[in-house]
């Protein structure tokens, strides 16, 4: 087996790596898929596409709050540079899976949901910069075990891979801020 050793002193196998490289291209594809409108999403049976949409919309409603909050924490005054241009990052990053959901709910015939006019953040307990990034790691957390427990649910095969592939996104941001504090970045072998 041949290995690759990178910058950072890894050693990764050239195969899991191409391995990598290649689910990515998969799980890209999937989304793109969904923006290109292909008929086939909408095929299947009334029953299953309602159920694929109401799973989208709410989906749809955990990203705009993401969004929201990312804007919250923006705004607060309490983070550094670099820590809010990674916040912005982030909400980019929801901001992109809010349209995608919002566009796909919409060529499955249904209505995407909006945002709400306000949220309820425990705005009262963001005093210093940690506070910012242990709120936000607990929504990304919040947001892992929900794309997890969904896309087992989904009917049509593509949005569950679409939904796999924004759970990954959810997961490396988790992660990022659980670093960020100082905690262990991935703390156990599984996720639920």
């Amino acid at each position: 087996m041949s290995f690759i050793v990178q910058s950072e002193g890894l050693v990764v196998p050239a195969g899991r790596r191409a391995l990598i490289g290649q689910s990515v291209r998969l799980l890209s594809g999937a989304a793109v898929a969904l923006l290109a409108g292909r008929q086939a999403l909408a095929a299947g049976s009334n029953d299953a596409t309602a159920q694929d949409v109401r799973i989208l919309n709410t989906a749809l409603g955990a990203e705009l709050e993401a969004v929201a909050a990312y804007q919250l924490a923006a705004d607060s005054g309490l983070l550094q540079k670099p820590v809010r241009e990674l916040a912005l990052t982030f909400q980019g990053h929801h901001k992109e899976h809010a349209d995608l959901l919002a566009k796909t709910v919409s060529k499955l015939g249904g209505r995407a949901v909006s945002p709400k006019e306000k949220y309820s953040f425990p705005t009262e307990t963001l005093k210093a910069q940690a506070d910012v990034l242990r709120f936000a790691a607990t929504l990304e957390k919040g947001a892992v075990s929900a794309y997890l427990g969904a896309v087992p649910l989904f009917g049509n095969r593509d949005l569950a891979k679409a939904a796999a592939s924004i759970l990954g996104d959810e997961a490396m941001h988790w992660a990022v801020l659980r670093n960020a504090v100082g905690e262990a970045p991935v703390p156990g072998a599984f996720v639920s």
